[in-house]
């Protein structure tokens, strides 16, 4: 058991928020520790946002290969895959991940503990906090004068829907299963279910893919839902809208299933599916139980998150949260922006708050979506509250040169601009490589560039973000390629 220590700053997790909090911590001067109980890097590195980039380039690559090679005037004779080595290049990918993060504590003297954390003590002006952390080689106890929480969040799961870690499974025993289900049942289309439904489909699983609301991806615009629904449909996959769950259970062996163990999920209509495998992809809860913040006072607010002020302090002084347990939403970008904000204030830096309304937000299947900003369907409900204006300015890929030359014409761009005052007010799209193209309205929201300014700044040519310039320029009534 190694023995007490003494610091600064004690970060509990290493996800995206926490390994960045002690890092930035670091470079600032605080001697600095991370306690992790599993690996660096949290979901995002080692079971999320990195790992599943590597399968869905392989599906991609993939369904290229069966489906739109020869149209390319290319050739390539009965390809094939090998599931276990796809899954097994994500994680060697997750590996390298994970290494980096170990590579940059070495590199900035954050000091890694393993274990897991309980606040035993909050600091106070004459003392230090304390973090009793638990391991197999015992337990021992950091005093820190700040202590961030960065615990994360895990899958939710709803009562009749016990995960098995085999049949019933949730993003983290899926994205490492060398095993390829043959039928899979995917519950919720948000990002996760939307990705992992692209991938099974790509490589031949049959996927039916169930969403409770009325449309796919109901978070973002209704004509990116609607295009989205229309190209996975294309694909070949069963998409089911307006379908609530109640309840998931395994299914023996019978005459039914083929003598194959399986999967019935029953529908709120009466509907029962059958499959091999199931999904919840429902959405997370945040990771707060068993920290010890109940037994000091600390505030959660709806939804279980940890309540905090704009520089991440909870109502008890000394201890602030950042990233998924500090509220929706839950991404690593978002993560990233709220630990350099929270650490600045910590050592008395000026730090502009978290642009929440300016967050981008991305999909990452085939056709891939991003959006930032409100949607149009918000703008109608709230426009007689808000009084806002609006034009609209849609292009699609398929009247891009770049587009149709690397043989992506599916998908468009839709931007809303105020009408009095020609600010961005949202931007929607979908398409190829969309979460790369969204930067750039992302940017120009955040310095307040007007639809006049933008039209301003010249694009290359050809290129796809072209079609940023003239999704503006449709609004305005100026383009000249539609």
């Amino acid at each position: 058991m190694a023995g007490d220590l003494n610091v600064d700053v004690v970060v509990i997790g290493s996800g995206p928020g926490g390994y960045v909090a002690a890092i930035r911590a670091a470079q600032l001067g605080f001697s600095t520790v991370c306690v992790e109980k599993e690996r660096l890097g949290g979901v995002c590195l080692n079971w999320g946002c990195i790992p599943s980039k590597a399968l869905l380039k392989s599906a991609e690559n993939y369904w290229f290969l069966k489906n739109e090679l020869e149209t390319f005037g290319l050739a390539a004779d009965n390809p094939r895959h090998d599931y276990a080595k796809v899954i097994a290049r994500s994680r060697k990918i997750a590996d390298q991940s994970e290494r980096g993060v170990q590579f940059l504590f070495k590199k900035y003297a954050v000091k890694q503990v393993k274990g897991v954390a309980r606040i035993t003590s909050a600091p106070r002006s004459d003392s230090a906090g304390a973090v009793a952390v638990t391991s197999e080689a015992g337990e021992q106890t950091i005093r820190a004068k700040h202590i961030l929480v960065a615990t994360g969040a895990r899958a939710k799961v709803f009562p009749g829907m016990a995960v098995d870690g085999e049949r019933v499974v949730t993003y983290r025993e899926a994205i490492a299963s060398p095993a390829q289900p043959e039928h899979v049942i995917i519950l919720g289309s948000g990002a996760i279910g939307c990705e992992f439904a692209y991938f099974y489909q790509c490589f031949g699983t049959k996927v039916t893919l169930v969403e409770g609301a009325d449309r796919l991806t109901p978070l973002e615009d209704a004509e990116v839902s609607a295009a989205l629904e229309q190209s996975f449909r294309k694909m070949g996959m069963d998409v089911r809208t307006n379908a609530l769950c109640t309840s998931v259970a395994k299914e023996p062996a019978n005459a039914e299933n083929g003598d194959k163990e399986g999967v019935l999920v029953t529908l709120k209509d009466g509907t029962v599916l059958r499959g091999s495998h199931c999904l919840l992809a429902l959405g997370v809860v945040p990771n707060v139980e068993g920290f010890g913040l109940e037994a000091l006072g600390v505030t959660l607010q709806k939804g279980n998150w940890i309540a905090h002020d704009s520089s991440f302090r909870t109502n008890v002084p000394g201890i602030y949260v950042i990233g998924d347990a500090s509220g929706p939403p839950a991404l690593a970008h978002t993560a990233y922006m709220e630990a350099h904000v929270c650490v600045d204030r910590i050592k008395g830096l000026h730090s502009p708050d978290v642009d929440y309304g300016n967050m981008p937000a991305a999909t990452y299947c085939n056709p891939q979506i991003a959006s930032v900003g409100v949607t149009e369907e918000k703008l109608k409900a709230e426009g007689k509250r808000v009084n806002v204006d609006y034009l609209v300015g849609k292009f699609p890929y398929s009247a891009n040169g770049k587009a149709r030359g690397i043989g992506a014409s599916t998908g468009f761009v839709k931007v809303l601009i105020g009408k009095q005052y020609g600010e961005i007010l949202g931007a929607h799209i979908i398409g190829h490589e969309a979460s790369e193209l969204l930067a750039n309205f992302v940017m120009a929201r955040g310095a307040e560039v007007t639809a006049e300014h933008f039209l301003h700044t010249v694009h290359a040519h050809p290129t796809l973000g072209e079609m940023m310039y003239e999704a503006v320029a449709v609004a305005l009534g100026k383009s000249a390629h539609i």
